[in-house]
């Protein structure tokens, strides 16, 4: 063991542990005086992270952690502010900034890779956990209050506005979410799992301020804290940070927060509950599940075992469990709630189906237990077994940060046992527990022990049926309703007075000018000048090969890239879905359960999708690629080569059944994403007509991609539509084979010689140029005189609205790009977040520029309004275009824009996103000078494209949301669709 690290004087140090596979070494700390832990992960990583959490265990639905995690952030004693996160976001070059409410925890993390930008945030992170001002008007802003409405004939109402409580109707208005909150409610009966920690709309209401007030004085003190931070900053340092800002001015308190092992059940339960369904929607189906409440996740030989156990029954279509799922001929797939939960203290193991018929659920509940019984009686294949250990293994070697931050990653893993008092450094040090596992497995009877003792003779088993209801949404907003007017005919003259005060005393606080420079800042100064851009090690173009030598573990990525055949309007949706398809389905003589098996057994991901985007010259001038991506152990070389080679060449596509159940789930799928990532679809609606990619891409995978999805979908229960189909995907893959295509590789450089014969041998015959060029015809406006805007309502069932609007702009090498992507940052940080967040009450809001498909774009999330919100777009651009515009709001903007070009990903992800760029016209000497066209954007420049682009022009317009918004005057010409 190495020697022990250096620790500030008011820690003490415990213990460390190195984790090869990772590349840290762990270290843990407690506070001397108040027992505050830290865990440190120091590698040399020059992106560094922080994260505090604490214990946070509600005892009932009404959101009071999440509110409190919203309203810490709100101005705290050292920094008085009305919004100090949300300001420090644009004063700072952050990778990542965030705040999280978990069922059991609440986290406040950040990153950077600037050290001086990771200590002002630091600071204020600090300041605001531990001494938050809580005000009362932050509370009414980001939890809940009431307000007065007038209707159009003049009559008074009120009604409920509040970030979180608009927040949690989006997120509650997804069946999938609805689902996991009722199953856990009669998983966990007792315990804090019980409830919803995010809040249930109609609870959040009864939260106060007082209860907000004396939930953060029991819960957010350092006896309660776990630090944890990860990067080439010493422990040490941040030790001292620590201790400067905060801790110091702490003693110790007995905090004995901790959940009680749930009370078993001695039978099983059977549950019927419903969900809202919309009116008329043939969709809507049961969602059946079945849960066990298992063992303690801290126990790490336990959550692997039962990580190991979900694998081998629910990874592939191979697996036992999920196969029978997927051929019983009952629903239309399996649930999303499949597979293993063990982030609470006690794990709980899912199966389900969704699309069923709530008179299905005896024969599901059959089904399940009786494939169960049979593998614990036959066992699994010992290669099944060994491909999802493998898999495990795969996992912890992976080096991520494409999503998260890598270092964010591993604090996120190991916190659920530091919060349960279990080993946080054994939870990431994982390989002697997979060794073992490993020795487990070769006893046969392993697996079918684990089925027997955590599943089938687990009393504590909870079987739930949830039925759609086309009355609930309004019986909810009938009691909603009720609720505010039996408080409107009960208040006297001084509590009307009340809320009217408060309302003004709001919007009176939100139109403040707070003074910025109460908080700390990075300038143009500390902007590094250059940005990394990965470049190839080897380029063979005789070979048709790119070679990316990085830092990746032993693992190695590839991609092949593939021109696309001719494809139409009417052929390229199934272009797409060949792509969603492929590897789902046989090869050659092996039928798609082989296939499975093997795609399990000797590599991490095989994937397949379309690559589109305009050049940089013209948004009209598209590039597209057929990209087939995959990764694993370079050690598998030949095996992932050969797997990859055959999906290309060898995908069958007579497994009929198999291809009307997948089109089925993907559509099911997509349905419901439209619910949780509305804004995306309302943006692709709205800007359908600005550009060739825009255009495409709502038929492909926007909203009319889903309609096209939908229709095929029913068409399929007539078996000539499916043999049509069939023949139709055959057809396109045989055309996508004659195509020339090339190759790139991601790997470590002593890989590089095992690589370059695997790969490139085997792909030497399809090598070629690449020609990429896709003329795609749309209804494109040649002159303002004919340009005919996009009006269009979308409803769907939630009950918040996602707005957008677009205007026709430029593509990223026109002079005017910069400015755009900089005025997208100005306006959102200027004006719309206060005006659609914070005054609007939506959980966000914003505008931007995209530069692949020549538009400029507003949207709104989780909306309660619309029409105003529409205003809200059009005062922005009359307050950019006054005198109001600032040199700060300038320089904020590009630190925001310089932050997100520079945010670093894997090894592996910024390698291939080079050649993707590369790919599609973006060199590095290309997005090197677009940086430095950032940099030199002015006031002048701003106001400029702003009046150019956004002012006096019709825009495109395109709402998703719930179906009485059709009624609104605002949308009357508005086309409308329901999906």
């Amino acid at each position: 063991m190495s020697a022990a690290p250096l620790s500030h004087s008011a820690f003490r140090f415990l213990r460390q542990q190195k984790i090869d596979s990772l590349n840290i070494n762990m270290q843990q700390y407690e506070h001397v005086i108040t027992g505050a832990l830290h865990i440190h992960l120091a590698s040399e990583q020059t992106e560094n992270v922080f994260l505090v959490a604490l214990k946070t265990m509600p005892q009932d639905s009404s959101g009071v952690a999440h509110v409190l995690e919203h309203t810490a952030l709100c101005g705290s004693e050292k920094f008085p502010v009305r919004d100090p996160f949300f300001m420090m976001i644009r004063r700072s070059l952050n990778t990542f900034m965030n705040a999280f409410t978990s069922s059991d925890w609440t986290a406040y993390p950040f990153a950077s890779q600037n050290k001086k930008d990771f200590n002002n945030l630091l600071e204020v992170y600090l300041d605001a956990v531990f001494f938050a001002r809580l005000d009362a008007l932050d509370f009414a802003q980001e939890g809940h209050r009431v307000e007065f409405i007038d209707d159009e004939k003049g009559n008074q109402s009120l009604t409920y506005k509040g970030v979180v409580f608009n927040e949690m109707k989006g997120a509650m208005s997804s069946p999938v979410s609805q689902l996991w909150q009722t199953l856990t409610k009669y998983l966990f009966p007792t315990t804090t799992y019980h409830f919803n920690s995010g809040g249930e709309p109609s609870d959040i209401p009864d939260l106060t301020h007082e209860q907000l007030l004396a939930f953060y004085k029991r819960h957010y003190h350092p006896s309660n804290a776990i630090f944890m931070t990860s990067g080439d900053i010493t422990a040490a340092t941040h030790q001292e940070s620590f201790e400067k800002h905060a801790l110091y001015r702490f003693s110790a308190q007995k905090i004995d927060l901790s959940v009680a092992d749930e009370k078993r059940y001695f039978s099983p339960l059977k549950i019927q509950e419903s969900y809202p369904a919309a009116a008329n929607d043939k969709q809507a189906k049961s969602h059946l599940v079945l849960g066990w409440l298992l063992g303690h996740s801290t126990d790490l030989k336990q959550q692997m075992q039962a990580n190991l156990l979900a694998r081998v029954l629910l990874d592939n279509s191979a697996s036992p469990l999920r196969k029978e799922l997927e051929t019983c001929g009952v629903g239309t797939g399996p649930s999303q709630l499949c597979g293993l939960e063990d982030s609470n203290k006690e794990m709980a193991f899912v199966c389900g189906l969704e699309g069923a018929d709530v008179a299905d659920a005896d024969a599901f509940e059959n089904f399940v237990l009786n494939c169960l019984q049979k593998v614990a009686d036959d066992g699994v294949a010992q290669s099944e077994i060994e491909a999802a250990l493998h898999q495990l293994e795969l996992g912890q070697r992976e080096i991520g940060g494409d999503g998260y931050p890598f270092g964010m990653q591993l604090i996120l893993s190991a916190l659920p046992a530091a919060i349960h008092g279990g080993d946080a450094l054994a939870a990431l040090n994982l390989d002697p527990v997979l060794s073992q596992l490993a020795e487990d497995i070769k006893d046969r009877n392993f697996i079918p022990g684990l089925i027997q003792d955590l599943l089938l003779n687990n009393s504590h088993q909870v079987r739930l049926t949830l039925v759609p209801d086309e009355h609930m949404s309004n019986r909810r907003d009938v009691a909603e309703k009720q609720r505010l007017s039996d408080m409107l005919n009960t208040m006297n003259d001084a509590q009307r007075k009340v809320v009217i005060d408060e309302t003004a005393a709001l919007l009176e606080r939100q139109s403040q000018e707070d003074d910025a420079d109460v908080l700390p800042e990075v300038t143009r100064e500390d902007i590094p000048a250059t940005q990394f851009i990965a470049s190839p090690t080897v380029s063979n173009k005789d070979l048709g090969w790119e070679f990316y030598g990085a830092g990746t573990n032993g693992l190695v990525y590839h991609q092949l890239v593939i021109d696309w055949p001719k494809v139409d309007a009417n052929t390229l949706p199934y272009l797409n879905l060949l792509a969603q398809l492929m590897t789902e389905l046989g090869i050659g003589e092996q039928d798609y359960l082989a296939v499975q098996a093997q795609q399990a057994a000797v590599c991490g991901s095989l994937s397949a999708y379309l690559s589109y985007r305009g050049q940089a010259t013209d948004a009209d001038q598209l590039n597209a690629y057929f990209v087939l991506s995959t990764k694993g152990l370079a050690s598998q070389q030949t095996a992932i080569v050969d797997l990859l080679k055959q999906t290309l060449l060898s995908v069958r596509f007579d497994e009929q059944q198999r291809i009307k159940e997948l089109v089925g789930q993907l559509r099911s799928r997509r349905q419901q994403s439209v619910g949780q990532s509305g804004h995306s679809f309302a943006l692709g609606a709205a800007s359908r007509n600005m550009s060739a990619g825009a255009n495409l891409q709502y038929n492909v995978s926007g909203l009319q991609g889903l309609v096209w999805l939908q229709q095929l979908d029913d068409g399929l229960q007539d078996e000539q539509h499916l043999v049509d189909l069939c023949n139709k995907l055959a057809e396109l893959q045989a055309q996508l084979c004659k195509q020339p295509l090339q190759l790139a590789s991601v790997g470590e450089e002593q890989q590089q010689s095992n690589i370059e014969a695997t790969f490139t041998t085997a792909f030497s015959e399809q090598v070629g140029v690449l020609n990429g060029c896709l003329q795609w015809t749309y209804n494109k406006a040649h002159s303002k005189a004919d340009y005919q805007p996009v009006q269009q309502l979308w409803t769907t069932n939630t009950q918040v609205n996602y707005c957008a609007r677009s205007f026709p702009t430029v593509s990223s090498a026109h002079p005017d790009a910069a400015s755009l992507v900089v005025l997208g940052e100005v306006l959102r940080n200027g004006y719309l977040h206060r005006a659609v967040r914070e005054q609007g009450g939506a959980y966000g809001g914003g505008a931007g520029q995209d530069n692949n498909n020549a538009c400029f774009r507003f949207y709104s999330y989780r909306d309660p309004r619309s029409e105003e919100t529409f205003t809200d777009f059009s005062a922005a651009v009359v307050w950019v275009l006054s005198d109001q515009l600032l040199q700060q709001h300038l320089e904020e903007a590009v630190l925001g824009v310089i932050g997100s070009l520079d945010k670093p990903g894997s090894p592996a992800g910024e390698a291939l996103q080079a050649y993707q760029n590369e790919l599609h016209g973006r060199s590095s000497d290309i997005r090197q000078a677009f940086r430095l066209a950032i940099l030199a954007v002015s006031l002048d420049s701003l106001q400029s494209v702003a009046k150019r682009y956004l002012q006096d022009i019709q825009p495109s317009e395109a709402v998703v949301a719930p179906t009485e918004l059709s009624k609104h005057g605002y949308f009357k010409d508005f086309e409308v669709y329901s999906v």
